[in-house]
């Protein structure tokens, strides 16, 4: 009667630690995926950083276009109408 017990602990404590080593596994998969989801976040920040500066880039260069385009007295240049068209006068 005494073997039983043994046997029946001994189950036990081999079902405890096949639960503890899946347990450990799902815990370093866990870990693994969190450390690629901030790798993830990490290079979509760079990304994001990177268009902002390009957008900064961009708008520094439409500002300097404007300003080149700007007329020299600060006021907004005007289109010139066409030269009107002269037809010569009939021979008399």
């Amino acid at each position: 009667m005494r073997i039983t017990p043994l046997i029946v602990a001994s189950a036990a404590a081999l079902a405890l630690a096949a639960c503890q080593n899946a347990s450990e596994d799902k815990a370093q998969d866990a870990a693994a995926d969190a450390a690629a989801a901030a790798d993830t976040a990490a290079d979509a920040a760079v990304t994001a950083d990177q268009a902002a500066t390009d957008a900064a880039a961009a708008a520094g260069e439409a500002a300097a276009a404007a300003a080149d385009n700007a007329a020299p007295d600060g006021a907004a240049m005007t289109a010139q109408p066409p030269a009107e068209e002269t037809t010569p006068a009939p021979a008399h």
